[in-house]
């Protein structure tokens, strides 16, 4: 995945709060089983951190190392993107925005944004206070993507993923993908209570993985609005291998049976790693959203 290296990246859209130390609110779960647990109900993005009893507890001291608002200084143009994993996440979201914007203006509507938030150890949130463990999440009460990049290690030596600039794209593709279900309002169809294969929770990942696979087929033909040029100036076959395999790798199924020894169906909350890598290639293979109608 490369980016176009005299675009300007535009940081309003990722509000930088690594290293800031939230006072308040509840911390971090513990390790091992229970945070690995926590982790993967955090994928659910939809879902409030408050909904996942987290414990109280003092953020890692570790975790708070970097500045805060390193990306408005470092990350300027596609150039950085290329260099950074920070501006280069700018840059997806960049993209990501610029893609969806121009096709709700196509369909007829009206695109609001959503920032994203980069935050370390803890993060409040008006869904609730959250945690690294909880992984990246959605929260639809005020409309913002929360992205602790440690979790990009986590999907690649906890889940098996094999990494890769673009499964980091998938990701947070995907949680703008429950931005545009919240839009358009089919996000609240996952807050219903059920689980299972044929749930309505599994239907609404399943439809963020395609919306993931839209944006990833359109990319590198939506033009950046500082340029007119498209942003991200090619995707590989590698590259959507990784988007695949980083799919696979947050399975349902791939899940219970890494951390729990057997496979659960009934207890199904994402889908299968199949069955996302069937819609986020459904997403891809057609490039458009009214293709990824998973309810029907």
């Amino acid at each position: 995945m490369q980016f176009d290296e005299n675009a300007n990246l535009d940081t309003s859209e990722v509000k930088d709060v690594r290293g800031s130390r939230i006072p308040g609110g509840k911390a971090t779960v513990g390790g091992g089983l229970i945070g690995l647990i926590a982790l993967v109900m955090g994928l659910l993005f939809g879902v409030g951190p408050e909904q996942l009893g987290l414990s109280s507890g003092d953020p890692d001291p570790a975790a708070t190392s970097s500045s805060a608002a390193q990306v408005q200084q470092a990350c300027r143009t596609g150039q950085d993107a290329n260099t950074r994993e920070d501006c280069r996440l700018v840059a997806v979201v960049n993209s990501t925005q610029d893609f969806w914007r121009q096709e709700f203006t196509r369909r007829g509507g009206r695109y609001s944004p959503a920032a994203t938030v980069f935050f370390t150890g803890r993060v409040n949130t008006a869904c609730g206070p959250a945690t690294s463990a909880v992984g990246p999440f959605y929260c639809p009460a005020d409309r913002q993507v929360y992205l602790d990049l440690g979790f990009f290690n986590e999907l690649r030596t906890k889940f098996g993923a094999s990494g890769g600039p673009f499964a980091q794209a998938y990701v947070v593709a995907h949680e703008y993908g429950h931005h545009i279900q919240n839009l358009t309002g089919t996000l609240q169809r996952a807050q219903d209570g059920q689980q299972g294969p044929n749930s309505n929770a599994v239907k609404v990942e399943l439809q963020a993985d395609c919306y993931a696979g839209v944006w990833a087929r359109n990319a590198t033909r939506t033009p950046d609005e500082s340029t007119g040029r498209p942003l991200i100036t090619s995707l590989t076959e590698d590259d959507i291998r990784d988007g695949l395999d980083a799919a696979a790798a947050v399975g349902d199924d791939r899940i219970q049976e890494k951390f729990q020894g057997r496979v659960i169906p009934e207890s199904f909350t994402h889908g299968s790693a199949e069955q996302r890598q069937q819609w986020f290639y459904q997403g891809f293979r057609t490039g458009d959203m009214a293709q990824c109608n998973t309810f029907r």
